[in-house]
């Protein structure tokens, strides 16, 4: 697994990246066009990013929104309270907020959830459902879904070669695993096998040319 740390303070870069090394790779970098050049590259089971990259006020969030457009988990880290975090980045929210000074355990503890969402995404692909199965449902045409009920622990999907739809706003973030075929969401394409992850509230529009199947599983806590 892979994480993102964009950091331009040197010697907390160093320091972070050890600590997030006892639990993922890690790639750190130190301005926002490293950063996005390592996004367009790679793919990361999460993005942790400062608010302010050597001096931006608001590098941070062109960080946040980039991993957003390809459906990377963020977390900002800051030396500013949450509302100050929230008001920089309006109207778009991160899916962790990490305030310095923070202690070793806070750290770890973020990754580690953002890391296990993934562990419990592909737990999940292991055990897949029937195609037979009375779960499914026809939400729309070209369109298969079950277990997609609040409280479900994973949804499957679906969907025919040229079927879209439009996904409802999620109550919760959700880690999505491509298992075969292509997805595009909001104009971004995706080919299987590929991670992906759905941030609180997100509403996308969704395409496929070949059709797809794919396993959803709620963020909790």
């Amino acid at each position: 697994m892979k994480v993102l740390l964009v950091e331009d303070d040197p010697s907390l870069r160093e320091g972070m990246g050890e600590l997030v090394s006892e639990l993922a790779d890690v790639q750190a970098v130190g301005t926002l066009d490293e950063a996005l050049r390592a996004l367009a590259a790679d793919r990361f089971e999460l993005v942790m990013t400062d608010m302010r990259i050597a001096g931006g006020h608001a590098d941070g969030r062109g960080v946040l929104e980039a991993a957003r457009r390809q459906r990377h988990p963020v977390a900002i880290v800051s030396a500013a309270g949450p509302d100050e975090v929230a008001q920089v980045l309006h109207p778009l929210e991160p899916d962790a907020l990490l305030i310095k000074p923070f202690q070793v355990d806070d750290i770890l503890g973020l990754v580690e959830r953002f890391l296990d969402l993934k562990r419990q995404v592909a737990a999940a692909a292991r055990e897949p459902l029937s195609g037979d199965s009375p779960d499914w449902m026809e939400p729309s045409p070209g369109v298969r879904c079950a277990g997609a009920v609040p409280d479900s622990a994973r949804m499957w999907m679906r969907l025919a070669p040229e079927a879209a739809f439009a996904w409802s706003r999620p109550q919760c973030a959700h880690g999505i695993l491509l298992m075969e075929g292509d997805l595009e969401l909001d104009g971004e394409r995706y080919a299987a096998p590929c991670y992906l992850f759905l941030a609180l509230g997100a509403s996308p529009q969704v395409k496929t040319q070949a059709g797809a199947l794919a396993v959803c599983v709620p963020l909790r806590g």
